[in-house]
């Protein structure tokens, strides 16, 4: 018999290989002082590029007063209980109710956690005569719901409509004989590369095919769209999305999400939804602040208008110098450049020690082999002298990795 604590000693998983000379540099960093444009790493002023601050809510004046008054007049505890025994309040109900109103649905559903709300309302919405079709790069906590779906699952290659086509003609075949349904995964924007899911030609398959929608708009609430109301007003097709997923960690600068669909569909969730039923409701602090955050979306479009000045320089700037940054039709903005594990931990300590730039790094599993990019997250707090200190410093960074200054196997600990 094996002790499950022998499987674990000396296994930290594909990134954890790398955490004894990672580790807090790496990998869990400490950002340090106000949340804004720029920080304190290690003792140094950096310029943050990493942190998913798009409208710049999380230091504005209104907000931080907000909180503040909110924290003061309610405490972290109150309500005390889930949502279903002693937690629900009519403030809860109400953001419920301007949420739904504003991604233009009947019925919305709080949720403590966005990642484990995705996963829990997958989990609650099909069962094992339902097929779900899934984007093959859809974010994990799809994944993860995914997981806990005992019935057939299939997958597209990402954004191939072709290829949706085909599995939703499959899926078919087995609810058929199952007389299950089909549910078809997808996000609005994609978190690292920064396209947008094709909701649109997506959308147009139900005039084909019978299923429902749910989409993960993480990226897109609060950045794309009419208010920011999300990547399906984008595109014209916000009707055709039966069930839509937004997140309080990104625009809202805060934590917790919602669910938004019609009102039977959302009734069914508030009962059968375990992350709901059986954790505490969201603290009166969250709901008060996520109501001012969506207040502001709405009445202060400034907010929007600047993070796609930013967004819009940074990338043309980027391109006109040659970056690759694929096909990124969002604010997130990937960079693409060649080198694998050991060369990118030297790139970054050059950034960030030399240069005093911060942004993510992403290397393989999540890109091929051979490739590393740079995840760069402009938001309003940024200026376009930030930009033009960026992208020149790039251009210095990519000479340097063409003329083999960080070659070599050997991996660079800080």
């Amino acid at each position: 018999m094996v002790d499950i604590f022998d499987k674990v000693r000396g296994n930290n998983g594909p990134l954890g290989q790398y955490s004894k000379f990672g580790h807090g540099y790496f990998f869990f960093p400490k950002l340090e002082g106000d949340i804004s444009n720029k920080m304190t790493f290690r003792g140094k002023e950096v310029l943050v590029w990493s942190l998913n601050n798009y409208l710049g809510l999380a230091n504005h004046p209104e907000i931080r007063k907000v909180d503040a008054e909110a924290g003061l007049k309610y405490g972290l505890g109150n309500p005390m209980g889930s949502r279903m025994m002693s937690g629900n309040t009519a403030l809860h109900e109400e953001l419920e109710d301007s949420l739904a109103d504003y991604v233009g649905k009947e019925a919305g559903i709080l949720l403590n956690f966005g990642y484990q709300g995705m996963a829990s309302a997958i989990d609650a919405l099909v069962n094992r005569n339902d097929v779900i079709v899934y984007d093959s790069e859809s974010h994990a906590c799809i994944m993860d719901g995914m997981r806990m779906h005992m019935g057939k699952r299939f997958v597209f290659a990402h954004n191939n409509i072709e290829q949706l086509d085909i599995m939703l003609t499959r899926a078919a075949k087995i609810t058929a004989k199952t007389g299950g349904g089909i549910m078809v995964l997808t996000e609005g924007v994609f978190g690292m590369a920064g396209d947008q899911g094709k909701l649109k030609e997506i959308v147009a398959l139900k005039e084909t095919h019978n299923f429902r929608l749910f989409v993960d708009d993480a990226h897109g609430i609060g950045t794309m769209g009419p208010e920011g109301r999300g990547t399906g007003y984008e595109q014209g097709v916000q009707e055709g999305i039966d069930i839509y997923f937004g997140t309080f960690a990104k625009s809202f600068a805060l934590i917790g999400g919602f669910i938004a669909a019609d009102e039977d569909v959302v009734r069914f969730l508030n009962y059968t939804m375990r992350s709901q039923i059986y954790a505490k409701s969201l603290p009166y602090p969250i709901v008060v602040g996520a109501m001012k955050r969506l207040e502001m979306m709405k009445t202060q479009p400034e907010h929007k208008a600047k993070l796609w000045e930013i967004a819009t320089a940074l990338q043309s700037g980027l391109r006109n110098e040659g970056f690759d940054i694929g096909v990124t039709n969002s604010p997130v903005t990937p960079v693409y450049m060649k080198g694998g594990v050991p060369m990118a931990t030297k790139l970054v300590v050059d950034l960030r020690e030399n240069y005093g730039i911060f942004c993510s790094i992403v290397v393989y599993p999540v890109v091929p082999k051979g490739t590393l990019m740079l995840r760069l997250i402009p938001t309003a707090m940024h200026t376009l002298e930030d930009v033009k200190y960026t992208i020149d410093t790039f251009k210095v960074i990519k000479k340097k990795l063409e003329e083999g200054v960080y070659a070599g196997d050997d991996f660079v600990a800080q």
